[in-house]
């Protein structure tokens, strides 16, 4: 029997059980890192976050990352409470203090509204300063994802529209991509793949999707997708290499018959995908694009990353 997986399956390492969890500026042991029941986090998932891969000790694409992080805080109306700076410089306190200065380490940034007088959705209600936390565990890709890919499923679960709830924020509230992820692997399969209101494909529950028909490689209009970073950065190493690239409209019927498929996040990068929805695509192996596009965006994280300095 398969067992089903996704891009964020990652090879177990023993180190994390001993990692140093930055709460609001505290360095704690992983068993007592905790906030309060009070949290808007916990009560509403009133908050928002990002990813970052660490490459040579450094995070990659950061001031991609903080834009969306402060483009998201501003939209919701909260307040860090710290300077990018500041924020900067504890991401690299917390790298520091678990000895993380190579690569095979994956950063989970969260801000939230912070502590509640009462446990109540106006935000007015919240009685102290946000909650920042910062936590960096040693994780690689398995290789068998970024080597072997994912199948998909279309789930009935659709992306929303801005005025529903704007997919451009990167929130913590991520009730429709979980139970578009239960969908999809009660189906057995790894990832679900969701579609934009029209009926058009849009994007996958924690991932951005890609095909390659002809040479050409197609993503979504990316106007009901969240701003992946990941994403635009294959769009730009595409860009780079003459690889000719869209973002447009296309339907089910278009993913079927690709020659390739992928999805990208900044966990593992670019993964290719072999199945949705039960058809295989293209050989259902990684193709010659999505190997070539996962060489150039690894060589576009080094070239990022080379360019940094802790401060």
């Amino acid at each position: 029997m398969d067992v089903t997986h996704g891009t964020h399956d990652y090879v177990d390492d023993p180190r994390n059980s001993e990692i140093l969890i930055n709460v609001n500026g505290e360095l704690v042991p992983r068993a007592a890192a905790v906030v309060s029941v009070f949290d808007a986090g916990f009560v509403l998932g009133d908050g928002v976050w990002e990813g970052l891969r660490i490459a040579d000790g450094h995070p990659a694409f950061l001031d991609q990352h903080l834009d969306r992080l402060w483009e998201g805080a501003a939209a919701i109306m909260l307040d860090i409470g710290l300077t990018r700076a500041e924020l900067t410089a504890q991401l690299y306190r917390t790298l520091e203090a678990n000895g993380m200065t190579g690569d095979g380490v994956h950063v989970r940034l969260m801000v939230t509204r912070g502590p509640k007088s009462t446990p109540y959705q106006d935000p007015r209600m919240s009685a102290g300063p946000a909650t920042v936390v910062i936590i960096a565990e040693y994780k690689d890709p398995l290789p068998s994802t970024v080597e072997g890919g994912l199948s998909l499923f279309t789930v009935h679960v659709r992306r929303s529209s801005p005025d529903i709830l704007d997919p451009k924020l990167n929130s913590h509230s991520k009730l429709n991509d979980i139970t578009a992820c239960i969908q999809a692997y009660t189906a057995g399969a790894d990832e679900a793949l969701m579609l934009d209101p029209h009926g058009f494909v849009a994007t996958c529950n924690s991932t951005h999707f890609f095909i390659v028909r002809k040479g050409e490689v197609w993503t979504s209009t990316g106007m009901y997708n969240l701003g992946g970073i990941t994403r635009a950065n294959v769009l730009r190493v595409c860009a780079d290499a003459g690889i000719v690239a869209h973002e447009r409209s296309f339907s089910l019927t278009e993913v079927y018959n690709a020659d390739e498929a992928f999805v990208t996040g900044t966990f593992a990068g670019l993964v290719p995908v072999h199945t949705v929805d039960g058809r295989r695509i293209g050989t259902g192996a990684r193709g010659p694009m999505v190997e070539r596009l996962q060489s150039l965006y690894q060589s576009l994280v080094r070239a990022d990353v080379a360019a940094r300095t802790a401060p």
